[in-house]
């Protein structure tokens, strides 16, 4: 079995997450792919955020959903993090990433390069995040069959079975990862808030989605399966500088063809 190290939001210990900078360190420490999470923009721009809200990862509030592109380039995406960035990094004003930028980026690495494309979504499944996604990989010349891009070798994965299935209609399984929930009721509470009933039940209703999952991983609708600690709660340090800096969840993932459904 292959082992591949793949930087989980960039170097994201290094440089706040999902920034130019944190890609570029990943590049540097010789990761062999990265992560990234998609949002898309009142004007339909795909960038990239892991959080549906702007309040932990900048200095801005509110909805990504609601911010055009040119809004959200007014804001600041790096400095919570506490990390100076090198010069060579870029600055404070160009962190925040598209997902043509980051494409660029590394295709700058000379090397190949793989790329896992998480797509993320609240109560509601739609199909517009997957579909600018493939039309904007079109464009770039990518095809289905292959999922490359010069030297960017892409997957995608989701929590959410029917983005998983949906992608399956259109991608080969290989290139399919469904994400699973690692839950536990004392995180899932944290989380979620409201006691220790609200945390039982919510946690009821996410096996039940996880289980859909297991599924379509053991009926082969996707290759890999990836579980992942999404249900903890994030914590906040204060760093050197006294910034405070938000610790993202757990990013521990596995991958496997086969899984149990009692897992």
């Amino acid at each position: 079995m292959t082992v591949q190290i793949y930087a989980h939001r960039g170097s994201s210990a290094a440089y706040a997450e999902h920034t130019r900078a944190a890609y570029l360190q990943a590049l540097s420490d010789g990761a062999d792919g990265v992560e990234c999470d998609l949002h898309l923009t009142a004007d339909g721009e795909l960038v990239l955020l892991h959080d549906e809200n702007l309040d932990r990862t900048s200095n801005g509030t509110g909805p990504v959903s609601t911010k055009t592109l040119a809004q959200l380039r007014q804001l600041d995406f790096s400095s919570w993090h506490g990390a100076t960035i090198p010069a060579e990094y870029g600055t404070t004003e160009n962190q925040l990433l598209t997902l043509p930028e980051l494409l660029e980026i590394l295709a700058g690495a000379g090397r190949p390069i793989g790329l896992a494309i998480e797509f993320k979504y609240g109560t509601r499944f739609s199909p517009r995040l997957i579909e600018t996604t493939l039309a904007t990989l079109r464009r770039l010349g990518w095809t289905p069959e292959a999922s490359v891009v010069g030297n960017i070798q892409i997957s995608f994965m989701s929590f959410r079975p029917s983005a998983v299935k949906y992608l399956a209609a259109r991608i080969p399984r290989a290139h399919l990862c469904q994400l699973l929930e690692l839950i536990d009721v004392e995180n899932v509470t944290k989380k979620f808030g409201g006691g220790p009933l609200v945390g039982q039940a919510v946690a009821l209703v996410m096996r039940r989605a996880r289980a859909v999952g297991e599924k379509l991983v053991n009926d082969g609708v996707a290759h890999l399966a990836g579980p992942a600690s999404s249900t903890c709660a994030p914590t906040q340090t204060t760093a050197k500088n006294g910034s405070k800096k938000a610790e993202p969840c757990g990013s521990g993932r596995w991958i496997a063809p086969k899984i149990s459904p009692f897992a």
